[in-house]
């Protein structure tokens, strides 16, 4: 068995802020050299995250307005970990949207569903921040 590791990094203009990061994934896939396998993609801080889900403009708003919703980034005294840092809301978001994806891969490519596209969710962006890509197989 293979394995291929790669960090990307990412640093984000706004502060929340969602990426298809699926072409990337496509690239370490076709560097990896891997033609069956698994791929695991993830967030290596613990206010992103990595998700599957469909690219499109309107369910990407539906995920901010419903973020938002379940935890909303002001007033920031409203969480008890805002004493040293404002970022408690992007870590309860991180916990909802996930850490980390794993696809299978089936004759050299990511064996997706219909629509499925990888995507880097950052919530306390505005710094540089990195995924972790690991490819394991023949």
């Amino acid at each position: 068995m293979d394995s291929y590791r790669k960090e990307l990094w990412f640093e984000t203009p706004k502060r929340r802020q969602l990426i298809n990061i699926t072409e990337d994934i496509n690239q370490c896939l076709k560097e990896s050299k891997i033609s069956e396998g698994l791929a695991l993609v993830n967030a290596m801080h613990i206010t992103s995250s990595v998700f599957i889900n469909d690219d499109e403009p309107g369910l990407h708003a539906d995920f901010e307005k419903w973020l938002e919703h379940l935890a909303p980034e002001k007033p920031y005294d409203q969480y008890q970990h805002n004493s040293y840092e404002d970022n408690a809301d992007a870590h309860l978001k991180r916990t909802i949207m996930g850490r980390s994806v794993t696809v299978a891969i089936t004759k050299g490519t990511l064996d997706f569903g219909p629509w499925e596209q990888i995507f880097y969710g950052e919530f306390d962006g505005k710094r540089k921040k990195r995924v972790l890509v690991k490819i394991i197989g023949e």
